[in-house]
This record gives C-alpha cells, sequence and structure tokens, in this order.
C-alpha cells in the first residue's frame, strides 16, 4: 500500500514510524512531514490545510490510505475533501470533528446524553460572560470554544483574574477566532488522566491510559502549552475507573454523535478528570494526542494500517487490539522561551545515540534538515521516549535519554511522570 500521512509533528512522527513497522506499507509519505519522519517517508511541501494540493498528490501518487493527524485540517473538513475525491481516509468528518471543533458543542452533547461532565455555561457575549462571573464560585475555568493549539484554556483563582481571562479571549482575540464563544466550566480537581480510542462509527476500542504534563514549568507551573511530556500508562486508571468509563462514557458518546447523525470514525481523546465524584470529561480530541501517541504507540502491538482499515470499514470489533504489559515516558525538549517567544536554527546533536537502540525512540516535532545538519525549528523540538517494565524504570530511562542529546537553548521539565511516585 502507498500511505500518505498529513501532518509535521511528534504526532506524525510516532504514526510514520507505527506505520512504516506494517507489512502493508510498501510506500509512505508525509505532508509536510520533518527532518525525523523523513527517516520513514518521503516529505513533500505540501501545507496540512492545502486540501486541493493534498487531494492532487493523493491521485497522482495512487495514495491508497490517507492518514490525518492534525486537528485543523480534520475540523477543516479535509476528510470530505478526500471521500468527495474517492480516496480512502483515515479521520472524522467535519459534522464529526466538531467534537474537537467546539467546545460549547461537545458541553451540549455531553449534557444532553448524561455523558459525566463539569458544569458549564456557554457565552458569545463578554459582557454577559462578565456579569456571570460576579456571582459565580471559584477558582473556575475559561475555554476558547474553538481550536488553541491546546493553550486556550485559563484556570482563574479570582474574579479579576476572569475578568482578566474573558479580555484575553473574547475582546483581545488573543486566540483569534476560537474566542469569538467562550465556555465557563466548574473547576475539577483530581488526577488528569487521557484516553485514547479507535472509532468506526458504532464500534470503540479503547488504547492503553496515559497522562499528559500540560504547564510548561516543573511542579505544574507557568503557561499551558501542547505538552511538555507524557507517561503510559496511568497508576491512576484502575480496572473500576475503566469499568466506568466504558458504561458511561465511551460507548455513550459514540452512540450520541451516531444519533445526532453525526457518526465519528477515527480516534477520540478522551480527556478525563478522576474526581471524588467519579470520572468526568475534560474535553474530548479527534486525533491522536501529542505528546501522547509517543508513549501510547510504542505500546501498541497489532498492526495500525489494520486497525486504521477497520475503522473506515466499520469492522473494528472484529479487531483484537492488544498493548505490551510494560511501560513508557515520553520528555519533550523544547526551545528555551515556549511557548511564548524562542529561537530557531541550532544544530541538534546526539540524535545517532538512538540508532538500534531498543526501547529507546526520538520523535521530532520541531526540526529541519540542513546543510549544517538537523536544527531546530519550533518551540516544542524533540520527544525522547523510553519504554521500561515499569513506569519507574521507564521514567529513569527517559531522563538517561534525554542527556543524550544536545542543542542550545534545551528546556525541558525534570519532574514527568513524578506523580508516579505517588501512586
Amino acid at each position: 500500500m502507498k500511505i500518505l500521512i498529513v501532518g509535521s509533528g511528534g504526532r506524525e512522527h510516532a504514526i510514520a514510524w507505527k506505520v512504516a513497522q506494517s507489512p502493508k506499507a510498501e510506500k509512505i509519505y508525509c505532508a509536510p512531514g520533518n527532518a525525523g519522519i523523513a527517516e520513514y517517508a518521503e516529505c513533500v511541501p505540501i501545507g496540512a490545510m492545502e486540501f486541493e494540493k493534498l487531494v492532487a498528490f493523493a491521485k497522482e501518487k495512487e495514495i491508497d490510505l490517507t492518514v490525518v493527524g492534525m486537528d485543523d485540517p480534520l475540523v477543516g473538513g479535509i476528510v470530505d475533501a478526500f471521500e468527495a475525491e474517492g480516496l480512502r481516509v483515515f479521520g472524522p468528518r467535519k459534522n464529526a470533528a466538531i467534537l474537537e471543533g467546539s467546545k460549547a458543542f461537545s458541553k451540549d452533547l455531553m449534557k444532553k446524553y448524561k455523558i459525566p461532565t463539569a458544569a458549564y455555561e456557554t457565552f458569545t457575549d463578554a459582557d454577559a460572560a462578565l456579569a456571570y462571573l460576579e456571582k459565580a464560585d471559584f477558582p473556575i475555568v475559561l475555554k476558547a470554544d474553538g481550536l488553541a493549539l491546546g493553550k486556550g484554556v485559563l484556570i482563574c483563582n479570582t474574579l479579576e483574574e476572569a475578568k482578566e481571562g474573558v479580555k484575553t479571549i473574547m475582546q483581545d482575540k488573543k486566540f483569534g477566532s476560537a474566542g469569538n464563544c467562550m465556555v465557563i466550566e466548574e473547576f475539577m480537581t483530581g488526577r488528569e488522566v487521557s484516553v485514547l480510542s479507535y472509532v468506526d462509527g458504532k464500534t470503540i476500542k479503547t488504547m492503553t491510559s496515559a497522562q499528559d504534563h500540560k504547564r510548561a514549568g516543573d511542579g505544574d507551573t507557568g503557561l499551558n502549552t501542547g505538552g511538555m511530556g507524557t507517561f503510559s500508562p496511568s497508576p491512576f486508571y484502575t480496572p473500576e475507573v475503566d469499568a466506568f468509563c466504558k458504561k458511561y462514557i465511551y460507548q455513550a458518546t459514540v452512540d450520541a454523535m451516531a444519533a445526532e447523525g453525526r457518526p465519528f470514525k477515527g480516534i477520540i481523546f478522551f480527556g478525563l478528570m478522576l474526581t471524588e465524584k467519579g470520572p468526568r470529561v475534560l474535553e474530548y480530541n479527534a486525533r491522536f494526542g501529542d505528546p501522547e501517541a509517543q508513549v501510547v504507540l510504542p505500546r501498541m502491538k497489532t498492526d495500525i494500517v489494520d486497525v486504521f482499515e477497520a475503522c473506515i470499514d466499520g469492522t473494528l470489533d472484529q479487531t483484537d487490539l492488544q498493548f505490551e504489559d510494560n511501560a513508557a515516558v515520553c520528555v519533550v525538549l523544547a526551545s528555551k522561551g515556549y511557548p511564548v517567544q524562542y529561537d530557531k536554527g541550532f544544530v541538534i546533536r546526539g540524535l545517532e545515540r538512538f540508532k538500534d537502540k531498543d526501547g529507546y525512540y526520538v520523535f521530532h516535532a520541531g526540526s529541519k534538515r540542513t546543510d549544517e545538519g538537523i536544527v531546530t525549528n519550533g518551540g516544542r523540538v524533540l520527544g525522547v521516549t523510553a519504554k521500561g517494565k515499569t513506569l519507574k524504570e521507564a521514567r529513569a530511562n527517559a531522563y538517561e535519554a534525554v542527556n543524550w542529546i544536545d542543542f542550545e537553548n534545551k528546556y525541558y521539565r525534570h519532574d514527568i511522570g513524578k506523580a508516579i511516585d505517588e501512586a
């Protein structure tokens, strides 16, 4: 099979690496790709939002399967564009990707179908939002309705912070049109867990659990980012939690989308909060998490191409989805100053140390090949992942591997997976 992957980050590198293991994959392309993905795929200079060019490329190269990694093209309707031309593509259509594309939609869906989540209100008028906050309990959460690169969520401890948050999201439009509508949500406390799943429109099969670290600094301080590291599985995701979620959240979400005339095929990422009152949905994503994919896919035993095809064909119920009985930890190496301002173009040294190292992986997020070698080309540069028999062993291995790589302005958190010690 000829396979095209759409995207350029660490998630797409992990997907490309996994696809390359399939005996079905004869030739892999990636648009636009990055320096790491180029090891497995031929990278082509077409942007993820250039639907017409991507469709034309898929036709010209007679692509058998396209896999869309990123949220923007999915929410924008790339799957519809491919299907309209008779091309096989993995991912939700535009009317299903709204599950991630609009937080107001997903909250209303959960309310209608009684899927456990935090109490909330939706606002399109800043003055109405401010009036509501005057009577609210704190802390409280403000969420830009649309896509905001994982950064459109503000946790406000005081009324003053919340007022500033409304100004940031709705008036200053820091997150662009994503802030035209805003959700104000009850603040929940507990452990966060991410559970990714494959969905074929009616059947859902969950992957192994994971936990992301969103804040830029150690001890969960600093600004929200796209993710500074992950571990898998979560020791807090117990069999009891799994049973509850399967009964009240996972299948209920798939059934709700089908009932709304928006059958979902692709990946549903469930962001969960394990509260004292039980698991609650924090958010949905309509694609693999990044960096969650970088710890989940290395533990996946099943041929990923077979799973993609089963989701497209509606035969997921016949697929035996299996994961290794071990653990993985990913530490993101970022550029100092991320997520605000940072320099690019620094040579990355030490990548060759990952060659032929079983259980150690380096996934490229923001890299570029130049005459000088591979250089930094983004805020999040690399995801260093290591496996181990236990989470503690995987964590030690990941931090050992972090030291193999060096580049100017290298920055990373030192406490990824520290919660493991408290489990």
